[in-house]
């Protein structure tokens, strides 16, 4: 692990920072974030980066990679209630939420920049409209849980299926890691499964009917989507609930 500032080229956090704000960021600004002292380490697959029950004196920022929120009932059977792609700060509550109440585990390696709470209150401190735009993201981050509830309490798998994967492309075209709408899809069926409320074999059907309908393909857990307008349609996704600057802005 070692502590070094990331530049703007590889740095998603700050991308992620200007896809939400309602603001341009300053130069000033830019380079407050890229000079965060983030403590960069290497995460294997499925190894927990936070655990339920832990009282962090930082929080991080995912660099590279996926990640998951989950949690498990007392019999183990788990429940993921969301992906975090490059750019997230899944962690952002321990500033003020001293006991974290869910687990975050990592779906493949993943590349993740730590920083301690005290730098995040300095920043936010010397740059108030940061602090905005990270209370904004927490308010994001809410908005995300209600459609995810939605999401899984009242549609069809398919349409629950087809509305992830739309959610997906546009949270990683906001960071700028979209390619002519194919995507790495690291979840496995299970992981899945967890997140949509059904079993593998369902998510196994469920796939093969988008497939069918000439939605997507996946290959190599790459995800292609063939017909943007169709998914969309499918999964009844309007993007409103991701707030994203462009949608928001006046």
């Amino acid at each position: 692990m070692t502590d070094r500032p990331l530049s703007l080229a590889t740095h998603p956090f700050v991308r992620k920072v200007e896809s939400i704000a309602l603001f341009k960021l300053s130069e000033e600004e830019r380079a407050a974030l890229i000079a965060l002292p983030l403590q960069v380490a290497q995460f294997d697959a499925y190894q927990d980066i936070v655990r339920e029950g832990d009282r962090p004196s930082r929080c991080f920022a995912l660099l590279d990679g996926f990640a998951s929120t989950y949690k498990t009932t007392f019999s183990g059977k788990r429940q993921i209630a969301a992906f975090h792609v490059p750019g997230d700060v899944p962690d952002i509550q321990s500033l003020h939420l001293k006991v974290l109440d869910n687990s975050i585990s990592t779906i493949g390696p993943c590349r993740i920049g730590f920083v301690q709470h005290d730098a995040m209150r300095a920043l936010f401190q010397a740059h108030p409209r940061i602090g905005s735009a990270f209370w904004r993201a927490t308010l994001i981050d809410a908005a995300l849980v209600r459609e995810w509830m939605l999401n899984t309490g009242r549609r069809e798998a398919y349409a629950r299926m087809a509305h992830l994967f739309c959610e997906l492309i546009m949270r990683l075209d906001a960071v700028g890691l979209m390619s002519d709408r194919t995507y790495s899809l690291p979840m496995t069926q299970p992981e899945l499964g967890d997140a949509l409320g059904i079993t593998p074999i369902h998510v196994n059907r469920t796939l093969g009917d988008l497939r069918n309908a000439g939605l997507i393909t996946v290959r190599s857990r790459r995800l292609t989507v063939h017909d943007w307008d169709g998914l969309v349609a499918a999964g009844e996704f309007d993007p409103t609930y991701l707030h994203l600057g462009s949608q928001d802005a006046e």
